[in-house]
Order: C-alpha cells, then structure tokens, then sequence
C-alpha cells in the first residue's frame, strides 16, 4: 500500500475539525466581545447609581430611574453569567475539537479506537450547540433590557417633547412603537 495517498487522507481527516475550530475562536472572540460590553455597560450603570444617590434636588421620574437602574443590573446579571458559561462551553468545544484532530492522528498510526474521534466529534458538537443557544438566551436578555430602556426614554420623552412628537409612528409601515412589558421576554 503506498503511504502517500494513507497519509494524505490522514491529514484531510485531521484538517476537518479545523473548520469547526475555526468556528469556535470566531465563538469565542465575538463572546468576549459581548462580555466586554457588559461589563462597560455595568461600569455606566454604577456611575448612574452613584450619581443619583448623590443628587439631593429634584430628579424627574426618580423612583422611574431607580426602578430601571435595578432592572437593567439583574438583566445584565444575568447575562454576565449566561456569557460565561457560553465562553467556558465554546473554549471546553475548542479543546474537544483539537483532541479530535490528535486522535485521528494517533489512530492512523496506531490503528485502533477508530471511534475514539467519532465520540469527540459528537461531543464537540453538542457543546458548540449548548454554547449558542446560552447565546440565544443572552441575546434576548439583551434585548429585554433594550426594550426598558426605550420603555423609560419614550416616557420621559413625553414630559418634554411637543404632543406631536410623542404619537407612535414608524418609518416603516407597520411597525410601531411596542407596549411596554416588564420583562420584555415574553414579546
């Protein structure tokens, strides 16, 4: 038997995974970049605590603010801790996906356990699969916490804008503006 074409279809096998560690680093990458967000978002949060807890005069819709300050922080709570459990998942993905790559290596040379890169690969991908939908849940807490901010902006907006401005329109026919919920979750 030639070694050549054994040994070049080894090497296709062991390059396969790496489409799908590739996947996993761009996973990876765009979810501490989420992260980062959240935690820029809590450190603005906290500046807004500290100021309102400083401001002795009159703040306009202050009980509104407070109340949407401690929603926004337990959405971003949450989030926090669903992004990294997501990040562990698609790094615990990464190292599964390599230990594939290795194993076929290791079985073409040894011969044995050929299902040994079948279990990791499957086992890969059901990670890669928790790790997005914990990406899905996080995404639509990013959006509840979106929609109460809106929620308060568009009431305070109509303390001050002129009656004109403040009826519901779109640009875009059929879309209006939503009515507010308290989670925003269940739209």
């Amino acid at each position: 038997m030639d070694p050549a074409p054994v040994s070049l279809g080894v090497l296709t096998q062991m390059l396969t995974p790496a489409v799908l560690i590739s996947a996993c680093g761009a996973l990876i990458l765009s979810t501490s970049i989420r992260l980062g967000r959240v935690v820029d978002r809590v450190r603005a949060l906290s500046d807004n605590f500290e100021e309102l807890a400083h401001t002795e005069a009159h703040v306009e819709l202050r009980d509104e603010r407070e109340a949407l300050l401690f929603d926004l922080l337990d959405t971003l709570t949450s989030r926090a801790r669903l992004l990294g459990r997501s990040i562990t998942t698609f790094y615990v993905t990464l190292g599964v996906f390599v230990s594939t790559s290795v194993s076929l290596g290791v079985i073409s040379v040894t011969r044995g356990y050929g299902w040994v890169p079948v279990v990791l690969t499957w086992s890969g991908l059901a990670c890669l699969l928790y790790g997005c939908v914990l990406l899905i849940l996080e995404a639509r807490l990013a959006l509840s916490g979106l929609h109460a901010e809106m929620d308060f902006l568009w009431k305070l907006g109509q303390r001050h804008a002129p009656a004109a401005a403040t009826h519901s329109r779109s640009r875009f026919p059929g879309l209006t503006r939503r009515k507010p919920t308290r989670t925003g979750l269940g739209d």
